[in-house]
């Protein structure tokens, strides 16, 4: 079956050589997920707009075909390019990393498409830390698993930030009384603080980064992440 899409808003996540002009895209939109491209010959060098195919600069893409890959027909700048530097910089090569190792292939997630791409501008003006907790969170929703943060499993009861919980990614927080023994424990005020999305201190930040690296792990297998290396 022929597919054609029609300029559609979607971010590059990763991009490699294709015989000697071409490119492969791995490439995430708005309304399709993640698909693969071929761009012909866009690294000839009077190419149109070639600086443009490349990861954090939003585009509106039109392209055709059938199976896995589709060509690309069409190309325009979707807005503002983003520029990022540094630690910010690194930290976008890690969403991508994410999308690219769970995302499967034609799966739309239009809520997650715009958290990324809120994730990226907000790289620009907040902490590193705190925008990637908070898009790990929207990314495990979408996927399907997202975490229940504000009721202790066990008895229902309502989190208390002064108490510390052990946690389980499918189920949720269990109040632990005795602390001897476990080593991976959470505040209770860190737990509120990542479903309410405001991690604004110091220690909120820790517990939420060991939080998601347990339930991402989970998912994401033994194989590490090259970007996490760097950060």
């Amino acid at each position: 079956m022929m597919q054609r899409i029609e300029f559609q808003p979607a971010y590059i996540l990763h991009t490699r050589p294709y015989r000697e002009t071409s490119l492969l895209l791995e490439v995430f939109t708005s309304d399709y997920g993640r698909i693969g491209i071929i761009a012909k010959g866009v690294r000839k060098p009077k190419a149109k707009s070639r600086g443009l195919l490349q990861p954090f600069v939003p585009l509106l893409l039109s392209c055709v075909g059938r199976g896995e890959l589709l060509t690309l027909k069409d190309f325009d700048a979707g807005g503002m390019v983003i520029l990022l530097n540094g630690r910010a910089l690194v930290s976008a090569f890690y969403l991508n990393e994410l999308l690219m190792r769970l995302l499967h292939r034609w799966d739309a997630h239009q809520a997650l498409f715009q958290s990324y791409g809120k994730a990226l501008n907000e790289l620009k003006i907040k902490k590193e830390q705190e925008v990637l907790r908070v898009f790990e969170k929207s990314l495990l929703k979408a996927l399907g698993y997202e975490l229940q943060l504000i009721r202790e499993v066990e008895t229902g009861d309502l989190v208390e930030s002064d108490k510390m919980y052990a946690f389980d990614p499918e189920r949720g927080p269990i109040l632990i009384k005795s602390q001897s023994g476990n080593k991976s424990l959470f505040k209770g005020k860190s737990l509120l603080a990542l479903h309410q999305e405001a991690l604004n201190d110091l220690t909120v930040l820790w517990d939420a980064k060991r939080l998601m690296r347990e339930a991402l792990a989970i998912h994401l297998g033994n194989k590490p992440l090259e970007s996490r290396k760097l950060l």
